[in-house]
């Protein structure tokens, strides 16, 4: 099958042929997709080809770069770090910026979230929150609470706890389906009849619950799907009247993706756990965080070290990574990046809307800097095309499913988020 970018491979630096036989991709059937493309650097919204082509980025790199490539602020406070202290071991020891960080994200985040525990990605993170809810009721003595509620069409990341609370039948876990612990799922309860049966099930198995994990307003890679305030506020209500933690895993909505700081606040939700990571850097360098309120944290105090917490990543609260996440909260507080969202959200309705007309479009929907075309289907030579269409228009817009979906930066310019939208529409109604 031909490349993505005519003559991109001749054109690249030796690096790009000697290295593309030993690497193996994620997220690619490598024996037929085309081949990647060879980036040399990035610039604010652009991302620049080693063939000398630049491309708009639409994703954000997977939703993590808010404030744009290589914000002044952020590679200076990531090079000062480096030069002084580009990683210590945080067991028995611990450094200003991630004590700092943990200050300040016990600050920003809603009510009374204030222990963080440091991982290196999104889907540790997930680990971490779901460990914690185990051994909460183990340390309670309560040992037969080892299922979780999830939902359906929920994504929480690959390693094999976080894929056992994903829906099975729409991600990658179906694959490893047999492999790994069942948990209960349902759908969420986005009716007053369904919140009912909801709180039924809860009843029913409350025995078994740990915890219950939700996506706050979006489930982002599970397809991109919206629900309001009003069904997160049921399932915390629920969750709290049961005394059931209840986990809200923001690694894709947190820092101001659906147009708040974090997508709980929309339900005046605190949630008992919450999992950061992705835009908490800026989306500079690998950073999970897992924070807790008081009473999880608690449960894990005594005389035995039994009831610790024993988890502790090698590269927890790396300084540079921590470097990194501080500058990006100095962003959000001098930068008007919450009014971006706001600005942002506007105009991809406005651009996005009028592919609902397009023939094979299922749907168009938008939430803060979040916009969404779902097709009825999307198979795989049709998916090459796209992606094919959009580079050849310079953007860089990566569908997967039947969704093609924009998550830019929040600082990315009136016209040039125009440019997405139009692009979309002009490579839709090419095929």
């Amino acid at each position: 099958m031909a490349a993505e970018g005519a003559g991109r491979a001749a054109d690249a630096p030796g690096w790009f042929e000697a290295g593309l036989p030993h690497i193996w991709l994620p997220y690619t059937q490598m024996a037929v997709e085309p081949p990647p493309l060879a980036v040399s650097s990035t610039d604010g919204v652009h991302i620049d080809l080693a063939d000398g082509r630049q491309l708009l980025d639409g994703t954000a790199s997977w939703w993590t770069a808010c404030h744009g490539y290589n914000h002044p602020h952020m590679v200076a406070a990531m090079t000062e770090q480096a030069r002084r202290m580009p990683h210590v071991m945080f067991g028995g020891l611990v450094h200003e910026g991630a004590l700092r960080l943990a200050r300040r994200l016990a600050a920003v985040t809603p009510g009374d979230l204030d222990r963080v525990f440091f991982s290196d990605s999104g889907s540790v993170a997930v680990e971490v929150a779901l460990k914690m809810a185990l051994q909460y009721w183990v340390n309670a003595g309560e040992t037969g609470r080892t299922r979780f509620v999830c939902f359906e069409g929920g994504y929480h990341g690959d390693t094999l706890g976080a894929m056992a609370v994903s829906d099975s039948e729409q991600g990658f876990a179906a694959t490893f389906r047999g492999a790994l612990a069942a948990q209960i799922t349902t759908a969420l309860p986005r009716t007053r009849a369904a919140a009912a049966e909801f709180e039924s099930l809860l009843d029913s198995r409350r025995g078994e619950i740990a915890a219950i994990i939700v996506e706050p307003l979006v489930q982002g890679a599970g397809g991109m799907l919206f629900h309001d305030a009003d069904t997160v506020a049921s399932v915390a209500a629920a969750a709290r009247s049961r005394g059931i933690p209840l986990i809200a895993d923001e690694i894709f909505t947190g820092f101001g993706r659906t147009g708040q700081m974090f997508a709980c606040q929309a339900a005046q939700l605190v949630p008992d756990i919450m999992c950061l990571s992705k835009a908490l850097t800026g989306g500079a360098v690998g950073l999970g965080a897992t924070i807790a309120r008081p009473h999880i944290f608690d449960a894990f105090l005594g005389d035995d070290l039994a009831c610790a917490f024993m988890h502790g990543p090698t590269y927890m609260a790396n300084p540079v990574a921590c470097a990194a996440a501080n500058a990006s909260l100095d962003l959000f507080e001098s930068e008007p990046r919450l009014d971006q969202a706001a600005r942002m959200e506007a105009l991809l309705r406005q651009g996005l809307e009028p592919l609902r007309a397009l023939e094979g479009v299922a749907d168009v929907r938008v939430l803060g800097a979040i916009g969404v075309v779902e097709l009825d289907d999307l198979p795989l030579p049709l998916l090459y095309r796209l992606r094919r269409g959009f580079i050849e228009r310079g953007l860089w817009v990566r569908p997967f499913g039947r969704i093609v979906y924009l998550t830019p930066a929040l600082v990315m310019e009136d016209a040039e988020i125009d440019r997405l939208c139009a692009g979309i529409g002009e490579v839709l109604r090419g095929i």
